[in-house]
C-alpha cells in the first residue's frame, strides 16, 4: 500500500530462509528458535515490536512477540496487541467478493459496470474490466490514488468517496487482462462494488460475513468502534514521541487492523477450511496462477506470481520441497505484515510489526515456518541457501548491441549503453540491488561481480522489449530472497519542437508541492512524500518517465508487468492567474517558484482559502533561525521542514506549535476553508 515506491517494492520481495541463522545459539524448540530470529528481525529492520502466530489444523500452536508496544512506557506486546496489516487487507476484500460470488450476487467475469453503474473512465476500454481483473492486478488501471489515503487520528472517507469521480477523467495503461502489475485502486473498487451489491458498508459486510463467523474479535477497519489503545505505537525517525493513530482509509487496498492470531484464523477460509464462510471452490480459485494469463517472465521459480489477491501462489523456497505455499505481504507507512499459508498441511503463519518492512517479516515467517515443518516431520531437512561464483566475462555477440538505447520505468528514463560487454545500472528497488556493473557471461546474460544478480533483455509477445533482472539478496542472520522482474521498457525517442522544449526546460529540476492533501496526512512527515520533482530528458522528449505530447502534458507509455510498472501517472500543467500548477491523478501541486517567503514581521495572520487548499511558504534568510509560534484552529495544522525536506515539526503529530525555522526549509499550513492562523516570529 505504501506510497514510496522503492520502499513498497522492497517490502513486496519474498524471502528464502538461511540455515545458519541459529549457528552458535543451539535453541531447542521452535518457540526458542523463533525468539532468536525475532530478536534478529528487530535489530536488522529497526522495528519497535513484532508479533507472530502459527495456526496448524485450526489450532494456534505458537503465539509470541518481541520488542515493545510503546517505547516510552516499555509496555510489552501481547497476543491482543493490534497492528495495521496493510495490503494483507486485499485478501479480505477479495474473499468478500468471492463470498458474493458464492451467493450468485456477482459473477467475477462480468463487467464491473454491471455492479458499479457509475464507474466510468475517459477510455472506452474500462467497460471490459471485471472483478477478476481487479483481484489479479490486470485491470490496466494506472495504480494508486495515494493522496489522503493515510491520515493521523482521522478516519475521513474522502479517498473512498472521491475515487469514482477521479477515475472519470483518467485512462488505462493497457488493455484489461493484457498483463498484471500491482494495483491498489482495483481493491478499493472491489470495496465499492461490495457496498453497492450488498447494500451495506464494507465495514458492516466484513463484520457480518467474515469476522463474526470466524470470531475475529480483533479485526477492524478505521470506521469501526474499538479500543485504539490496543494498537501498537508507531514512530517516525526524526521524532521521539509516538505518532497519532494511523488510519489507512483505502480500506479495501490496505486499511485493516488485526492481530497475528486473527490473521491466521482468517487464513482458514483462504485454505478452504471454512466452507460455511467461503466455498472450497472459491478458495481454490483464489490460489490459481492468474499471472500466467498475461505477459510475464518465463522463469518457473519466482517470488512474484499473482493469484486472486495473493502476491504469490507458489512461494520459494517451499516449492523446492514440493510444497505449495501462498503469500501476501502488507505495508502501510508505519505498519508491516506478512501471511504465509500451506493449504496441503492446513498451516499458516502471520507476522506483524510496527516499523521495519514486510520483507523482514517474510524472512522471519519463512524461516520459522520451515523450522516448524521440519519439527512436525513434513520435511526432513532445511536446504542450504543459494550460493554464487564470481562472474567470468566472455566475448559478447555483436547483435546484443541492438538492445542499447532509451528505456523507461515509473518516474524515470535511462539511456542504457553496452560497452565492451558491460552494462552499468543504477540502484534498484530503493537500494536493495546496489548501483553496479554487469558483465557479459554468455547465454544473453550480464551478471554482477559476485554473480548474485543477472540482467538480460526480453522481447515479449506484446512487442515490448524489457530489461529483466534475476537477483538474490542476503540479510545476514535472517535470510535470502530472490526475484525475477522486468525493470525497464525500451522506448522510442520523442523529439520536441523548439517551443515545447523551451517550456519543459524551464520546469526541469523544479519541485511541485501538494495543495489538496489534508493536514492530517502522514505524508506531511517528509516533503518527498507530498511533492513531485520534475526531471526532463530533453534529448529524448520524456519527463519523469512520461512522454511529452505538448507544452503542458506528458502521458504514461510504460507497460511493465509485475511491479516496476505500478503507480504510473500523467503530468498535466495548468495556470491559475500567473501561478503554475501540476495535476496528477486529479490532485494539484503548486510550482515552487510561486511559493513566497513567510512574512518576516513579528506578527501576521492568514486564512485557508475557500477551495481548502494548503498554503506553502519558504524560509529565507530573514526568517531563518527565528522562533515561530502558531495559533491554529482545531481543524488546522502546520509542518516545518529543513532544507532536505525532513520534518522538524509537524503539529498534528507532535502537538507542538513552536519551532525554530531552519534556513532553506519550507512551511505548510492546512485546515478547513476559512481557518485562521496567527503567527508570531521572534528572535531566539
Amino acid at each position: 500500500m505504501k506510497r514510496m515506491v522503492s520502499v513498497v517494492m522492497t517490502a513486496m520481495l519474498i524471502t528464502i530462509p538461511v540455515t545458519s541463522a541459529f549457528a552458535g545459539t543451539e535453541p531447542v524448540t521452535v518457540k526458542e528458535r523463533a525468539q532468536v530470529l525475532a530478536s534478529k528481525l528487530l535489530s536488522v529492520s529497526g522495528a519497535s515490536g513484532v508479533q507472530y502466530a502459527i495456526m496448524d489444523k485450526g489450532s494456534i500452536v505458537l503465539s509470541d512477540n518481541a520488542g515493545v508496544k510503546d517505547k516510552a512506557s516499555k509496555a510489552p506486546i501481547t497476543k491482543d496487541t493490534m497492528f495495521g496489516i496493510g495490503s494483507i487487507s486485499k485478501m479480505h476484500v477479495s474473499a468478500a467478493a468471492m463470498i458474493l460470488a458464492d451467493a450468485y450476487e456477482i459473477d467475477i467475469d462480468e463487467p464491473l459496470t454491471t455492479y458499479i453503474e457509475d464507474f466510468k473512465m475517459a477510455d472506452k476500454r474500462y467497460k471490459k474490466i471485471t472483478p477478476r481483473m481487479l483481484m489479479n492486478h490486470s485491470s490496466g488501471l494506472y495504480g494508486s490514488h495515494f493522496p489522503n489515503s493515510t491520515l493521523l487520528d482521522d478516519n475521513d472517507t474522502k479517498l473512498h468517496d472521491e475515487l469514482l469521480n477521479k477515475l472519470q477523467s483518467e485512462h488505462l495503461k493497457a488493455n484489461p487482462g493484457e498483463f498484471s502489475v500491482y494495483c491498489n485502486d482495483g481493491f478499493d473498487l472491489l470495496e465499492i462494488m461490495i457496498e453497492r451489491v450488498s447494500g451495506m458498508s464494507y465495514t458492516e459486510f466484513l463484520a457480518k460475513y467474515v469476522s463474526k463467523p470466524l470470531n475475529l474479535s480483533s479485526t477492524k477497519t478505521p470506521l469501526d468502534q474499538f479500543d485504539r489503545e490496543r494498537l501498537a505505537k508507531t514512530y517516525f525517525p526524526t521524532m521521539d514521541q509516538a505518532l497519532p493513530i494511523e488510519n489507512v482509509n483505502a480500506i479495501g487496498a490496505g486499511g485493516l487492523y488485526s492481530t497475528a492470531e486473527d490473521v491466521t484464523k482468517f487464513a482458514e477460509i483462504l485454505m478452504g477450511n471454512r466452507t460455511d464462510v467461503l466455498s472450497k471452490q472459491s478458495a481454490e480459485a483464489m490460489q490459481s496462477p492468474e499471472y500466467k494469463k498475461g505477459v510475464w517472465v518465463s522463469e518457473k521459480t519466482n517470488t512474484f506470481n499473482y493469484g486472486l489477491g495473493w502476491d504469490t501462489v507458489s512461494l520459494p523456497p517451499f516449492d523446492d520441497y514440493g510444497i505449495t505455499a501462498l503469500f501476501k505481504g502488507g505495508d502501510t507507512e508505519r505498519y508491516h505484515g506478512s501471511l504465509v499459508t500451506i493449504p496441503k498441511y492446513n498451516i499458516s503463519i502471520a507476522v506483524l510489526s510496527s516499523g521495519g518492512a514486510s520483507v523482514f517479516n517474510l524472512t522471519f515467517a519463512s524461516s520459522v515456518l520451515l523450522e516448524y515443518l521440519k519439527d512436525q516431520g513434513h520435511i526432513k531437512e532445511i536446504l542450504p541457501e543459494k550460493t554464487f561464483k564470481p562472474s567470468l566475462k566472455v566475448n559478447m555477440p555483436s547483435e546484443l548491441l541492438s538492445y542499447a538505447g532509451l528505456y523507461g520505468t515509473r518516474d524515470s528514463t535511462i539511456n542504457i549503453e553496452i560497452k565492451n560487454g558491460e552494462i552499468d545500472l543504477p540502484e534498484q528497488l530503493g537500494g536493495v540491488i546496489p548501483s553496479q556493473k554487469y558483465v557479459y557471461t554468455g547465454d544473453g546474460q550480464f551478471k554482477s561481480k559476485d554473480g548474485s544478480a543477472t540482467v538480460s533483455f526480453d522481447k515479449q509477445t506484446n512487442g515490448k522489449t524489457y530489461v529483466k533482472l534475476n537477483a538474490y539478496t542476503n540479510y545476514p542472520g535472517l535470510g535470502q530472497f530472490m526475484m525475477v522482474i522486468y525493470l525497464y521498457q525500451k522506448l522510442d525517442s520523442n523529439p520536441l519542437d523548439h517551443t515545447t522544449k523551451k517550456v519543459w526546460e524551464n520546469r526541469n529540476g523544479k519541485s511541485y508541492y501538494a495543495v489538496d492533501e489534508k493536514i492530517t496526512s502522514a505524508y506531511y512527515l517528509a516533503t518527498p512524500m507530498i511533492s513531485k520533482k520534475i526531471s526532463v530528458d530533453m534529448d529524448h522528449g520524456y519527463a519523469n518517465g512520461t512522454k511529452i505530447v505538448n507544452e503542458n502534458q506528458a502521458v504514461n507509455v510504460v507497460q511493465i508487468p509485475i511491479v516496476a510498472g505500478r503507480d504510473v501517472f500523467d503530468l498535466n500543467f495548468y495556470k491559475e492567474g500567473q501561478t503554475e500548477y501540476l495535476k496528477i491523478d486529479g490532485f494539484s501541486y503548486i510550482n515552487e517558484d510561486a511559493i513566497q517567503p513567510i512574512n518576516e514581521g513579528k506578527d501576521s495572520s492568514f486564512s485557508i482559502p475557500s477551495n481548502g487548499q494548503a498554503i506553502w511558504y519558504k524560509i529565507d534568510e530573514k526568517s531563518a533561525n527565528r522562533v515561530m509560534n502558531v495559533k491554529t484552529p482545531a481543524s488546522g495544522g502546520f509542518a516545518v521542514y529543513d532544507k532536505n525536506g525532513m520534518s522538524v515539526n509537524f503539529s498534528k503529530a507532535t502537538d507542538n506549535h513552536s519551532v525554530v525555522l531552519p534556513e532553506g526549509g519550507m512551511i505548510v499550513f492546512g485546515g478547513k476553508a476559512g481557518d485562521v492562523f496567527k503567527i508570531e516570529l521572534k528572535n531566539k
